[in-house]
């Protein structure tokens, strides 16, 4: 991080807190990202990345709300709306192997197995191939409608290695469906009540960025059904970076309880 230049441009990001009821209560899907990453190695995440695009095509195949809905609710224009709900289901398939989609000639239906479209979890995650042109090839259509606009953070302007302009979404794993490690972009991967998530964090068994920490501790204490008919306000959330005798403090609208949890685990 370097005063006196102009922040990098943040590159439009989704991600997806995949959610389940158990008898624990409400668990979410995180993983562990591999300590070879270039950008934040080592820390535990929701699937998601970077809008590819491809993402933006206006001829994938879809069922739900449509892009003028997700345009309103996250504040973008009709096109990058369509893109960020593209990002989130091929984010989601590439990293976890959960498909949010259903059969074309029955599009309120959804897929109980993704299993079987593993080759095409492989090519989409090689770029040999759009999530538009998977669709098409398998007869699907992707599902808007079994996801939920959650939250955006944009990394802080400090940061001098990249930054994202991330939408969070929420939705629930499909009947019949699961969730795995088998990317090449984490190590671990399971799941856990958002409670065991923060207090790992507070522990020092784990490393979560503000913005996974605050939506992990909006899920607390809620079931599936309640997270699914919440009908939230999505304001952009950009945290600053503070420098304070040589180490670096974040500021945002919960950055107290935050930076207690991670000074509780680190002075």
């Amino acid at each position: 991080m370097t005063e006196g230049l102009d922040p990098l441009p943040p590159r439009p990001a989704a991600t997806v807190m995949l959610v389940r009821d158990t008898t624990a209560g409400i668990e979410v899907f995180l993983m562990r990202r591999v300590q070879s990453m270039q950008f934040v190695a080592g820390v535990t995440v929701f699937p998601g990345g970077g809008v590819d695009e491809r993402d933006r095509d206006a001829d994938i195949a879809w069922h739900g709300p449509d892009r003028q809905w997700w345009a309103g609710k996250f504040g973008v224009d009709p096109v990058l709306a369509g893109a960020l709900v593209c990002a989130a289901a091929r984010e989601t398939f590439e990293e976890s192997g959960v498909l949010f989609a259903g059969p074309a000639d029955d599009p309120s239906g959804i897929v109980s197995d993704a299993s079987r479209y593993r080759d095409a979890r492989r090519a989409l995650e090689s770029r040999e191939v759009s999530f538009g042109e998977f669709l098409a090839a398998e007869n699907l259509v992707l599902r808007a409608d079994l996801l939920r606009p959650w939250a955006n953070w944009v990394t802080p302007k400090e940061e001098r290695t990249r930054r994202y302009d991330t939408f969070f979404f929420v939705g629930a794993l499909p009947e019949g469906q699961r969730a795995d490690n088998d990317n090449t972009e984490s190590d671990h991967a399971d799941w856990c009540t958002p409670q065991a998530a923060l207090d790992e964090f507070e522990q020092g068994r784990s490393f979560l960025l503000p913005p996974t920490w605050t939506q992990l501790d909006s899920l607390h204490g809620r079931t599936v059904g309640e997270v699914l008919t919440v009908d939230r306000q999505v304001v952009a959330v950009t945290p600053t970076l503070i420098e304070d005798h040589g180490n670096w403090e974040i500021e945002f609208f919960n950055s107290e309880r935050y930076n207690a949890a991670r000074n509780h685990r680190a002075p």
